[in-house]
């Protein structure tokens, strides 16, 4: 009993996994607005498709 107790006065207590934190994956999509479907429309939302249409006519701007 007073050598579990030393031990813990020494090295403290865990619970489980914590300590260390996640590294993210970089090359993972997050947010469905960040993939290709979505930025294109073409999954089937109105909502998604016109503003694909105001994305290509914004980037269609620099090119007159």
């Amino acid at each position: 009993m007073s050598d579990d107790f030393q031990y813990i006065l020494e090295n403290g207590i865990s619970f489980g996994r914590g300590g260390g934190k996640k590294q993210p994956d970089s090359d993972k999509v997050k947010t469905k607005a960040k993939k290709k479907a979505y930025i294109t429309g073409a999954h089937g939302s109105g909502s998604a498709r016109q503003k694909a249409k105001y994305r290509e006519q914004r980037a269609n701007r620099k090119r007159k």
